[in-house]
């Protein structure tokens, strides 16, 4: 018997201003003009505030249940979120990171939002918000953290193997023709003795780089998130402890040791979030609402046609899957990697 609920399917009654977004059409783009809207929690005030989840691996793979990579699929939301006018956005963050790129230009639709639309973004961390799941939240207006959530991790990680060893046991060996000297630097085909010094070099001052860009979005986001706040009277969060860069080693924080360390502003779950969404943007209460991708049924039906006896596993591919492409920079927890 095959089971499917409604809600993995994304077919979900569509709140009632999905009616009037007929006439954004023309002046968004495809991706936000197709998104529908979903009501997640209903109230009396008609103001609305959007749910983005960033769930899993970062990545800018395409998913290929909707067509378009996680970036896309936030850069949409985000852009339907700012032309429907929510009075803020809540970004639910459960990732233990990703790819280094993936990571910055979510970071950058974030912090581009805030400034050009005025609309505060409130982080909520789940149970996992490590490495390139910190990076996408430091630009945010507030971070709330559960006391026990995972974060940290700050820093860069290179993934590879070198599967050399294996090759000689078969009687394999490589046959290269290169250009240059370090054309196939870093190559898992390599005996480590023949790995020269200049790319490990190379590839080092790639992850320096990267990881002193990782501390300064922390820097700037933190500081300029403490700014406003001050700005507008609110005096409840957190300033970067003056020692917080020593704990910037990879580590593994818990939500209390990133509040310690100003990493955060506040503990709590989502309900704590959104009271703070409330107070950040002035309101007494309103709708919470998603933009969701249409599944494509079309597809789900070819799945379906391959079924001809016996148990069916159907793979909707929401999930990002953690087995990662080498040769990448990674913002990513190392407890993840496998």
């Amino acid at each position: 018997m095959l089971i499917i609920s409604l809600l993995a399917l994304g077919l979900i009654v569509v709140g009632k201003s999905d009616r009037n977004w007929t006439h954004h059409r023309s002046t968004q783009s495809p991706g936000a003009a197709e998104l529908h809207e979903v009501l997640v929690r209903d109230s009396p005030f008609e103001d609305k505030v959007a749910v983005i989840s960033l769930e899993g691996v970062i990545s800018g793979e395409i998913l290929s249940d909707i067509g378009s990579s996680m970036v896309e699929l936030v850069s949409d939301q985000l852009e339907r979120a700012a032309v429907e006018g929510v009075s803020a956005v809540i970004l639910k963050v459960d990732s233990p990171g990703g790819e280094v790129l993936a990571s910055d230009e979510i970071y950058l639709l974030l912090e581009k939002f805030q400034k050009e639309h005025d609309i505060p973004v409130v982080a909520s961390m789940g149970s996992l918000a490590a490495s390139g799941g910190y990076y996408v939240s430091a630009p945010c207006r507030w971070i709330v953290a559960n006391e026990l959530t995972m974060t940290g991790s700050i820093g860069v990680i290179f993934h590879s193997y070198n599967y050399r060893g294996l090759m000689d046991k078969v009687g394999v060996r490589p046959d290269i023709t290169k250009s240059g000297k370090l054309k196939d630097m870093m190559s898992g085909e390599k005996l480590p003795e023949e790995v020269l010094p200049e790319e490990r070099a190379i590839l080092q001052g790639m992850i320096d780089e990267s990881f002193a860009k990782f501390k300064d979005i922390i820097r700037t986001g933190r500081n300029h998130s403490a700014a406003l706040n001050l700005k507008d009277g609110v005096t409840e969060g957190r300033k970067l402890a003056p020692n917080w860069t020593e704990f910037a080693d990879g580590r593994i924080l818990s939500g209390q040791q990133a509040l310690n360390l100003g990493l955060v502003d506040e503990l709590g779950n989502f309900e704590v979030a959104l009271d703070r969404v409330f107070q950040l943007a002035r309101l007494d209460g309103a709708k919470l609402v998603t933009y969701q991708p249409h599944f494509r049924f079309p597809g789900f039906l070819s799945l379906l046609g391959q079924a001809r006896s016996g148990s069916v596993k159907v793979d909707l591919g929401l999930p990002l899957q953690s087995r990662l492409p080498e040769g990448r920079l990674y913002f990513m927890s190392p407890l993840h990697m496998h």
